[in-house]
């Protein structure tokens, strides 16, 4: 987290009580997606209470390359360029089979055209190239981290406060 992304959370955490304050000890920082265009995407879906859930392989948290997302856990929103947009905090995270995937939550993802196909699709995409790029072959049985998540704090958009 870099000090404007810090300054902002800060303006958040300043927002609470001190028993609040305590309760928030988990943060992360950074955008969503894996370019420009969609990060942007979806830092304006999440602002706007859009998009109220992600997912992501959970090879990444087995291997170590990020932190098991947990309820609780706050996380500064960034625009491609780090400039943070809104903080969300975490409310749920499980586990499902790609190909298990309830369209609900696909739909609270809030990309694209809003049909579970087209989420399927882009995820289907999106994962096969993660997959290449470290190796390992794509699979529907994959386990696939669901988390979801509300926003408490984006002063932009006009809602600060939970």
């Amino acid at each position: 987290m870099n000090a404007e992304q810090r300054t902002y959370l800060d303006s958040y955490l300043d927002t609470l009580s001190a028993s609040e304050r305590e309760k928030n000890t988990l943060f992360t920082a950074g955008y969503f997606c894996a370019d420009r265009e969609n990060a942007n995407i979806c830092s304006a879906l999440i602002q706007s209470g859009k998009k109220t859930a992600t997912c992501s392989m959970k090879y990444w948290y087995e291997s170590g390359a990020a932190p098991m997302p947990s309820i609780g856990q706050l996380q500064v929103v960034t625009d491609w360029d780090g400039v943070p947009t809104s903080i969300i905090e975490t409310t749920e995270v499980q586990e499902e089979k790609f190909c298990d995937v309830p369209a609900e939550f696909a739909l609270a993802e809030g990309e694209g055209d809003g049909s579970f196909e087209w989420w399927r699709q882009a995820h289907w995409n999106y994962i096969s190239s993660e997959c290449e790029e470290i190796g390992i072959e794509p699979s529907d049985e994959m386990v696939l981290v669901l988390e979801r998540f509300r926003v408490v704090y984006s002063p932009r958009a006009g809602c600060e406060g939970g």
